[in-house]
């Protein structure tokens, strides 16, 4: 009997982490492309630095993840890859409500940097939509003891992960830094 129970389990979890990860990159998708926006006021003008802010955070802890399952310290990997995915979340509501109040910026770099931006926020964009059923696969392993499971997939999880956060940071510092709107 406990072993239908898991398979029940795992068949459930696997429709909610699918559902999620068609749900959330629609969500997104309508979000970018509502014409009218909501006020909610000027502080959410700021909430790209946020975002930016952010991926930061989730880069550094993406790394240090890895440098602490490398050392064997479960404990600390474990809180690392809690705390990335917790700013992943942290990251969408942000990213979200920004969408929901303000136009998109647009990037004002010329010449060949162009070509770099594009190709960039492209794979960036891509990879987010792959990523997504990657990470909430893995975290499910992790969380049920699964560890092999659990490693088989980090093995394509984290760099596709570790890839879209530091082009998260490289997106925003084009826009909102290096390039800023005129």
């Amino acid at each position: 009997m406990e072993t239908v129970a898991k398979i029940d389990n795992q068949k459930r979890s696997n429709i909610f982490i699918n559902a999620i990860s068609i749900i959330v990159p629609l969500v997104v998708a309508v979000l970018l492309g509502v014409p009218t926006k909501l006020d909610l006021g000027e502080w959410t003008r700021s909430l790209p630095h946020v975002t930016g802010t952010i991926n930061t955070l989730t880069t550094i802890a993406l790394i240090l993840g890895l440098v602490f399952i490398k050392l064997k310290k479960i404990n600390l990997h474990r809180s690392m890859m809690t705390a990335a995915f917790g700013l992943g979340g942290l990251f969408l509501i942000c990213y979200l409500l920004y969408h929901l109040t303000n136009p998109s910026n647009k990037f004002s770099g010329e010449g060949f940097i162009r070509y770099v931006y594009f190709f960039t926020l492209l794979t960036h964009i891509g990879f987010s939509l792959v990523v997504l059923p990657l990470v909430l696969r893995a975290m499910y392993f992790a969380a049920t003891r699964q560890f092999a499971a659990h490693k088989k997939i980090v093995r394509y999880a984290y760099p596709i992960w570790l890839y879209v956060s530091i082009t998260g940071v490289m997106v925003y510092l084009f826009v909102y830094q290096l390039f800023p709107a005129k």
